[in-house]
């Protein structure tokens, strides 16, 4: 008799739900949120069981690989999915939950989400930590401007080690203010530091790589987008088409068809934002900074005269989503071509 399993995973305790084939409850149970007590409890009551699925979540990454490696057959499914299948419940319990979990696979009505490697959510980890202090520095910059601009002092354009000597330039003679804005500069500059620190571990990384290497062959690509690019994808053949990945980055028009009403609208803006944001930040280099032709820059100009710049560079920004991975899944470098062969 096949058995099915629903894990409610939260940080403390699991709720655990085993069904047959026909949706019967077996048995329930609870857990601590370890992986070697779950798959024993798995093993002990359920010892056919064919699907175990558990949600997205936190500690997902984490379990799925550890469930998997104890030989379990464990499936990650959207939460997003599982709530339009549990919301239908009266009472919500973790128990109940994970009895409802446990008849969706069962009846097989589920999407499965591919979880990452241990190695992308490395690279994810450092990527993000560097994002995060580079907003840190600018929210911080914006400060200490917006305090000086209150009194008549103006920066200007300013970065690295001269908005700092701007700064002190402008507080030197205006003891109260100096002790607002010196505490700013002494996080910035720890900061700034901080992001230089993993920025160098970035490059690393990207010269340690060939697929990622390839990737900076294209235009606007350097090695924050390629790493970003690659830690999102992880696999590259988990698309069975190219332009599958504009899609999957959230650059392709949202599309609304009932009845009579069919339109089209802005992008969805699903999936990986940071990479979507890096997508789009080299578009514009590629459009306006980068001085050599090649045929997706000609065909990003002609849309700029067409549609406009912003429309353009979202559009050259799911085109290069597209090239990166068709050149990450051929290994293939990017082939450039003059003016007169682009246009």
């Amino acid at each position: 008799m096949e058995q099915y399993v629903g894990l409610d995973v939260s940080l403390q305790e699991t709720s655990i739900c085993v069904v047959d084939d026909s949706g019967e409850i077996l048995c329930e149970g609870s857990v601590i949120s370890e992986p070697e007590a779950i798959a024993e409890f798995v093993k002990t009551k359920a010892p056919h069981s064919k699907r175990i699925g558990l949600e997205t979540g936190p500690t997902t990454t984490w379990l799925w690989h550890e469930l998997r490696a104890l030989g379990l057959p464990v499936i990650c499914i959207d939460a997003r999915h599982a709530k339009a299948a549990l919301s239908m419940q009266i009472n919500k319990t973790d128990r109940n939950d994970a009895v409802g979990l446990a008849r969706i696979m069962q009846c097989g009505w589920y999407k499965e989400v591919r979880v990452k490697s241990v190695a992308c959510h490395e690279i994810r980890a450092i990527l993000n930590s560097r994002a995060q202090l580079v907003k840190i520095k600018r929210d911080l910059e914006n400060e200490i401007r917006g305090l000086l601009k209150n009194l008549g002092l103006r920066i200007g354009k300013a970065s690295g080690n001269v908005f700092s000597r701007r700064v002190e330039e402008l507080v030197v003679d205006q003891s109260v203010l100096q002790q607002a804005v010196c505490p700013l500069l002494t996080v910035r500059e720890s900061v700034r530091q901080g992001i230089a620190d993993l920025h160098r571990k970035l490059l690393a990384l990207a010269r340690d790589d060939e697929n990622t290497r390839r990737s900076m062959t294209v235009p606007g690509i350097g090695p924050i987008t390629a790493l970003a690019f690659h830690s999102a994808i992880d696999e590259p053949a988990r698309f069975r088409r190219s332009r599958s990945v504009g899609a999957y980055v959230g650059l392709t028009p949202r599309r609304y068809a009932s009845g009579e009403t069919d339109w089209s609208g802005r992008i969805s803006k699903c999936g990986d934002r940071m990479l979507r944001a890096y997508l789009f930040e080299a578009a514009g280099v590629l459009l306006t900074r980068v001085p050599q032709w090649c045929k997706l820059k000609a065909w990003g100009h002609r849309l700029w005269k067409r549609i406009g710049f912003k429309k353009a560079k979202i559009a050259v920004a799911r085109k290069l989503a597209v090239l990166l991975h068709r050149m990450w899944r051929d290994g293939t470098d990017f082939i450039w071509s003059n003016k007169e062969v682009a246009a």
